[in-house]
């Protein structure tokens, strides 16, 4: 028994997108990865800065980082 895997495409902007979500898909992964990573590195290095500002005007961060809180 023979199985086909038929799709019908409508227009061949279709069928250019389908090629390139099949052929890029890993690379697209990859990309998603690397942009959360660096996410994630701003966001730490906003909070550490955040914290140097804190300090060099002489008051703390509260544990949110909302609210400096003056000692």
């Amino acid at each position: 028994m023979r199985m086909e895997m038929r799709m019908r495409i409508r227009s061949v902007g279709v069928a250019l997108r389908f090629a390139e979500s099949v052929l890029l898909a890993p690379g697209q992964r990859h990309a998603r990865s690397n942009a959360w990573a660096a996410v994630c590195e701003n966001r730490r290095y906003a909070a550490d800065r955040r914290h140097d500002d804190a300090v060099a005007a002489g008051t703390t961060v509260d544990a949110a980082g909302a609210r400096p809180v003056r000692r």
